[in-house]
């Protein structure tokens, strides 16, 4: 059962980091794949921390920065359509 639920993780890791890499047109989608990565890592996290028997604390502190995260990459986004209109890659200007 911990191999599959591995499989599982690794796939939805592996998926996730795909599809941030392929999807790059919008912020948006950036940012939902980035959260599919980082839940992916949470399920690994919570697999490793349950196998060896570990205390669950550091699965809380993770939470707790991805949700920072989360929230930083929303403020950005905020920001970036209002001062832009859109959430276009290409129609940001790198300097």
């Amino acid at each position: 059962m911990i191999e599959l639920n591995l499989m599982i993780s690794v796939f939805m890791f592996i998926s996730g980091c795909l599809s941030y890499s392929l999807k790059r047109k919008h912020l948006l989608s950036m940012l939902l794949s980035l959260e599919f990565v980082v839940l992916s890592l949470f399920f690994l996290l919570i697999i490793y921390l349950t196998n060896y028997e570990y205390e669950y604390f550091f699965s809380m502190i993770f939470l707790t920065f991805s949700v920072c995260e989360g929230a930083l990459g929303l403020s950005i986004l905020v920001s970036i359509v209002r001062t832009h209109g859109n959430d276009y890659f290409q129609s940001f200007s790198i300097l």
